[in-house]
């Protein structure tokens, strides 16, 4: 893929996790969590976007919500699970997404708040007025996820640079 193409992220929080007697990394979904997830995922799939790339947090709730989302997929992509998404500050975040490879064109990251909703909120210097203001009302809520566009390489992918042009979040 060139650099001169637009690139696409997709920003998506776990789905709704529940709070048994274990450490915050290995909680699991809820029911509600277990059915918003797959949910995400074909919404993920209407909207279009095809991934070269899914960077998954390590957490047992990030990994349940991306194996119920990737199954609604038409293409399955490389997945890759990533400790330094756990807990990741948006900071720690674009350092991370600043060493993929310039041909993937397409990327989902699957993590955490509030790292992930200040990361789109930081990327966005523009954005499609609907999905902001979805954004804006709504916040981030579990299983929700915005859609980012920018030009240039992985490398370049700094704070202001991206357009937010889509955002879903599931009904309450």
């Amino acid at each position: 893929m060139s650099v001169a193409e637009p690139r696409r992220i997709a920003l998506f929080r776990h789905a709704k996790a529940d709070w048994p007697q274990v450490s915050d990394h290995e909680r699991p979904l809820a029911e509600r969590g277990r059915m918003d997830a797959a949910v995400a995922g074909r919404r993920l799939t209407d909207s279009g976007l095809g991934f070269d790339l899914a960077l998954c947090s390590t957490a047992t709730r990030a990994r349940e919500t991306w194996k119920l989302a990737v199954h609604e997929l038409d293409h399955r992509p490389k997945t890759v699970y990533e400790e330094r998404v756990y807990e990741a500050s948006p900071g720690q975040l674009i350092a991370l997404l600043n060493e993929v490879p310039d041909d993937v064109g397409t990327l989902i990251l699957i993590g955490h708040n509030p790292g992930v909703h200040g990361l789109a909120e930081i990327l966005a210097g523009s954005a499609d007025e609907d999905a902001r203001d979805r954004m804006n009302r709504r916040g981030f809520p579990a299983a929700a996820f915005a859609v980012l566009s920018f030009e240039g390489s992985w490398k370049g992918l700094e704070p202001g640079v991206a357009t937010l042009t889509d955002y879903w979040a599931p009904s309450e």
